[in-house]
């Protein structure tokens, strides 16, 4: 609810994505950019890029030169934030700076949709906006590969539902419609202007080819040649089959299809209009609506989902009653944009009795609960956020992902905060010298285990490698200092200094038959790297004190305990880390 930053603000945001033209992911867009003062890119690919302004328009108009709107955004304001836009290709790495790139990945749902992949040195996110796991008439199925997010962030249109065949329902789909025409009857398909409306027109079209059906069906002016035009400019994100048959024969110029008249509403005997928007909620396909639902002939076929307040779900909740508001004009210039124009209505009710048939038959174009899973299987993410569903069904699809993924699904409720942590996995570059020197060191490498490596870390321009202190001493033109420890050990001897340390020395070299033992001076041994002396520190000549020096390469720790005349407690010869 951008609504909630103000009516101006300083957004520091890398970027914008978009991954359609649904109004509902980017109706919002030209007030962001140039109402809120966001200034940065906007990233949609190239079909979403050439529909959005045309639907953001028709959006406009509605909001604002019928129903009366003042605060809201211009026809320029539209043109100027296009401008911001930057296409993108599907499967195409963008650079957005030195830490952050963006990839599109084909969504199907509709023309140019697309799921984002955003990556920040080794965390990355993914935005499914809408997809549909299932191919269809004219689209693909949407795909991604085994990417791996840290977050996978998925709609939940239809949490709870798995739906049954696509061939059941388009078979059950024509029959309604087939029995309604039959009975001279008129059936009515709201439906959004790009997407769904050309799936069931193409479903409806082979369909009166077939049966050789004389009833008219018809499509809102207008939007019918704005969708058969980019169907043609981007053939290349509709399916094989219609890619295939594309020079042949345009799937998307219809025969027995024809652009709608308003007053065509009133004309006797059947027909079929597919009329938007989609969820009764505003537009044409209200206001015949309003003119059909008192004869029970007819019928309205809501093939897709509807939200909540909307005359659609009230419908398809069994209301039959409803109540209607409508405008009427009293004063003053009706075409006059801005205050003045609230003045030239004044609102009315009344109630409308629903006496058509109503049906519901979902070819929504989101995945269903069946295909979100599939994409999380496929995507392999740590975590999930669910956004753009119902509650109560996106918590029963939540345990499911956690039970069946083992892994924390997260569903915030609007302009609630979730913390996600992630363990990032930092690629490191080993030389292989080292490599070499550590694989002669103990045990060979078990694959199922990993093995301890002891190196140097050398980071530099954003890239991590170990080496053997050797080289990076060369490489970072440093000297070697040496770092010993001491551990000093106080005893009782009455002889001489070089007599405890000849004594000591001997009783070494016999026990220490494995190792280099060396007689350095009259006080002083050389165990392997370790140095031992004896000296002494007190005014008493019998207290000797013992000092064992070793340096940190030293691996292997041992102790000789022994008791010999004159040393009066155990003697630990050596230590080592």
């Amino acid at each position: 609810h951008i609504g909630a930053w103000g009516s101006k603000a300083t957004l520091n945001f890398a970027l914008s994505l978009c991954s359609h033209f649904h109004l509902d992911h980017c109706g919002a867009l030209p007030y962001f950019s140039e109402m809120v003062g966001y200034d940065g890119p906007i990233y949609m690919t190239h079909p979403t890029k050439a529909i959005c302004p045309i639907l953001l328009e028709d959006f406009r108009k509605i909001t604002v030169d019928k129903k009366g709107e003042t605060n809201f955004f211009t026809s320029q304001m539209i043109k100027d934030c296009m401008k911001k836009v930057v296409a993108v290709h599907l499967h195409q790495t963008v650079q957005v700076d030195d830490e952050l790139e963006i990839k599109a990945y084909y969504a199907g749902h509709v023309l140019g949709a697309a799921m984002f992949q955003i990556k920040v040195g080794c965390e990355s996110v993914v935005y499914t906006g809408d997809y549909n796991m299932t191919p269809d008439r004219h689209l693909g199925a949407a795909w991604i590969d085994k990417c791996r997010p840290d977050l996978l962030i998925s709609e939940s249109t239809y949490a709870t539902t798995i739906r049954d065949s696509k061939r059941c329902r388009e078979r059950d789909f024509l029959k309604k419609v087939h029995e309604a025409i039959e009975r001279g009857g008129k059936v009515l398909i709201p439906v959004f202007a790009l997407g769904r409306a050309q799936e069931l027109c193409i479903l409806l079209e082979t369909f009166w080819e077939r049966m050789n059906l004389k009833a008219p069906i018809y499509f809102s002016t207008g939007l019918t040649e704005k969708a058969n035009h980019y169907y043609k400019l981007f053939i290349t994100w509709t399916n094989q089959k219609i890619r295939k048959t594309f020079v042949q024969r345009n799937m998307f110029e219809f025969k027995h299809i024809k652009a709608f008249d308003r007053a065509f509403a009133d004309n006797p005997g059947p027909m079929v209009v597919f009329a938007t928007p989609g969820m009764l909620h505003a537009g044409q396909s209200l206001q015949i609506f309003k003119k059909w639902a008192g004869n029970e002939k007819n019928m309205v076929i809501m093939p897709g989902y509807c939200v909540q307040g909307t005359v659609g779900h009230k419908i398809l909740g069994g209301q039959r009653k409803l109540e209607m508001e409508g405008r009427q004009i009293v004063s003053g210039n009706v075409s006059q944009e801005g205050p003045s124009a609230v003045a030239d209505w004044i609102r009315i009710h009344s109630e409308l009795e629903v006496k058509m048939q109503v049906e519901y038959m979902s070819f929504s174009a989101h995945a269903d609960a069946k295909g979100i899973m599939q994409l999380i299987r496929q995507a392999e993410p740590r975590n999930v956020l669910l956004v753009h569903g119902e509650a109560k069904k996106m918590e029963f699809l939540k345990q499911k992902i956690e039970q069946e993924f083992h892994v924390t699904c997260h569903m915030p409720a609007n302009g609630e905060t979730v913390t996600v942590h992630t363990n990032p996995n930092i690629p490191v570059d080993v030389s292989l010298g080292l490599l070499k020197r550590e694989l002669t060191i103990g045990p060979l490498p078990d694959s199922k285990r990993p093995k301890l490596m002891h190196g140097t870390l050398i980071i530099k321009d954003n890239s991590f490698r170990l080496v053997s202190p050797e080289q990076a001493l060369k490489e970072l033109g440093l000297a070697e200092h040496q770092l010993r420890f001491t551990c000093r050990i106080h005893f009782q001897d009455p002889r001489k200094e070089h007599e405890t340390g000849l004594r000591l020395y001997n009783h070494l070299k016999t026990f220490l038959k494995d190792y280099s033992v060396q007689h350095l001076s009259d006080t002083s041994i050389m165990v392997e790297s370790i140095l031992i002396q004896v000296t002494v520190q007190s005014e008493d000549p019998a207290t000797k004190l013992l000092l064992v020096s070793w340096t940190y390469q030293v691996r292997f720790l041992f102790y000789t305990c022994y008791h010999t005349p004159g040393f009066q407690s155990p003697l630990p010869l050596s230590k080592g880390l």
